[in-house]
């Protein structure tokens, strides 16, 4: 399978499993338009298939932003491309054929159960909370922040939070998305509430995240994606009707040849070096 070429996205597809997705869009701080909608939806959905890549890093351009939303030049009414723009936000006759961009943009939301890591190098705010909250875990530069502007200009935070609230504190993305423009969120102080895996200096933030992503890739692909579909299947779930489902995770996630991948590493000798974090 051939992964097309993109107006709004960079591609970067390595020999040890790891693809570097970039939103490619760094004037506007990476804010998303209808376009690079599609082109997400597309990648994700053809990265399902796409064998030779086992994990994802997600990040943006330049060091300024990982992304600032929805691009309201182009889908707000501003001067942009609004009179050709199909998903203009607001152009229906009524609200209840509204295009949400969640729809096109997280990994999740696209059927995409192979691990997603987003690496977040400055400013993440707003509709970058659909692709945050569909990821297994965020690692930041110690310059990033985040916040929502949406109640600031008139309306009501609601998909791109609910996203976080899962891996959010709930009095913490309530602050976060009542205070608007007014307060970002450090990543020092996301990392203390659990939002942000690991905080490193800006010029470590592509190598590390491309590490861990390549960790990830090395081992077994089943186990992982077995891992990734079960956790998220039953997050939503009380405790005990889970427990129950991991075992038709651990059926469907584990064959004999993923075994006996992992019990040739344990045969060899050769433990693995680990860090402690």
């Amino acid at each position: 399978m051939t992964i097309p070429d993109f107006e709004t996205l960079a591609y970067d597809e390595g020999d040890d499993g790891v693809a570097v997705v970039t939103m490619n869009r760094p004037t506007v701080h990476n804010a998303f338009n209808s376009l690079m909608q599609r082109e997400l939806h597309t990648l994700w959905r053809a990265l399902r298939r796409h064998d030779p890549v086992r994990c994802i890093v997600l990040t943006g351009a330049g060091d300024k932003a990982f992304c600032t939303g929805i691009d309201r030049m182009e889908q707000m009414g501003g001067e942009g491309d609004e009179t050709t723009d199909p998903d203009v936000v607001g152009s229906g006759a009524t609200p209840f054929m509204f295009n949400d961009p969640g729809d096109n943009i997280g990994p999740k939301s696209c059927d995409l159960w192979k691990p997603v890591i987003a690496a977040v190098n400055g400013m993440a705010c707003g509709g970058a909370f659909y692709m945050l909250g569909e990821v297994e875990f965020i690692v930041a530069a110690d310059h990033a922040t985040f916040f929502d502007p949406h109640v600031t200009y008139g309306m009501t935070a609601a998909f791109e939070p609910i996203h976080m609230a899962g891996i959010t504190p709930f009095p913490e993305i309530m602050r976060l998305s009542l205070l608007g423009n007014y307060e970002r969120m450090s990543a020092q102080r996301a990392h203390q509430i659990g939002m942000v895996s690991e905080v490193v200096a800006d010029d470590q933030l592509p190598a590390r995240a491309r590490e861990l992503a390549a960790i990830i890739a090395s081992q077994p692909k089943l186990a992982i994606e077995g891992t990734v579909r079960a956790i998220w299947s039953t997050r939503s779930m009380p405790q005990r009707e889970a427990v129950r489902l991991g075992y038709a995770y651990v059926a469907m996630g584990t064959s004999q040849d993923s075994i006996a991948e992992g019990q040739k590493l344990f045969s060899s000798g050769k433990r693995v070096e680990w860090k402690l974090r």
